[in-house]
């Protein structure tokens, strides 16, 4: 991303809209920081914490706006209570399962198959005193158990291996159904550069779980949305400040779409979810 795309970015960020002076400065500071420290460690949400280092484009996201993926985000910190379980697959560094984890208190299943990145993860897990309530499983996921080409060095946008890719290396995938304790999950958040649907095909049984009320999903193919129909999940966007499920997009962007199984229960825990202040705006 470019600078001028970057600072677009930050200036129309929902949670900067007003504010965009003070957004601006921690964009500054970061540039400067991450230069001459190897690593650092950034004060996030309600204790929170993230260990951030230059180049980690998603995760940086949250240091100058707050939540990178704003209605992703918010959408989690609403729905989430401390007896659920959180899937966040494709968890990159860890930001989702840190939120879901740390402020929601909910227990997390983290799945990140590249090794690079799930140092990163399991060091936001520990940096957070997270061990007992994030899990980090450092594999794909897909249609079958094996092992499977994974990109090499393009940080959130790493991906199975397609032809043309030349920089790979083996890693292991399993199907979800086969991963121990994730059979009931409240939330899945699947962010997988489009192997979204083979993932999907290898998780019907923790689809069919009654406990499983929303899915996020990167990509919203007509397979991905035929899946998840077929268990009984309808296409919704959501608001957060209006805290509010809706057939019509309220205006702002997302990189995830959003199905919902159980629309009453969504809706009751949205709206009585406490507020969250980021950066001093409650959302």
């Amino acid at each position: 991303m470019s600078l001028i795309s970057t600072l677009r970015y930050i200036a129309s960020h929902p949670l900067n809209r007003g504010r965009s002076i003070p957004a601006i400065g921690r964009f500054a500071r970061w540039q400067v920081e991450s230069r001459v420290r190897a690593e650092v460690e950034f004060e996030w949400i309600e204790g929170a914490k993230l260990i951030v280092k230059h180049g980690m484009t998603g995760a940086t996201g949250n240091i100058y706006c707050g939540l990178h993926e704003f209605v992703e985000m918010a959408f989690l910190l609403h729905l989430l209570r401390p007896t659920d379980l959180f899937l966040d697959i494709g968890a990159n560094i860890g930001s989702y399962s840190v939120l879901a984890s740390k402020v929601c208190q909910a227990r997390s299943i983290a799945f990140e198959p590249d090794p690079e990145t799930a140092k990163w993860l399991r060091r936001n897990v520990a940096g957070n005193d997270l061990q007992a309530s994030a899990v980090v499983h450092e594999t794909a996921l897909g249609a079958r158990n094996g092992e499977i080409a994974f990109t090499v060095g393009l940080d959130t946008t790493n991906h199975v291996a397609a032809s043309a890719d030349t920089r790979v290396r083996m890693v292991r995938v399993q199907r979800l159904d086969d991963i121990p304790n994730a059979a009931n999950p409240t939330l899945m958040k699947l962010d997988v550069e489009g192997f979204e649907e083979q993932v999907l095909l290898g998780a019907s049984r923790v689809l069919a779980s009654p406990s499983l009320l929303a899915v996020q999903s990167e990509l919203c193919s007509p397979l991905v949305e035929e899946t998840l129909e077929s268990f009984g999940f309808k296409r919704f966007f959501y608001d957060p400040f209006k805290r509010e499920l809706t057939l019509k997009t309220p205006g702002y962007g997302v990189s995830n779409t959003l199905f919902i199984r159980d629309v009453v229960q969504v809706t009751q825990r949205l709206a009585q979810a406490p507020l969250r202040k980021v950066f001093g705006k409650e959302i």
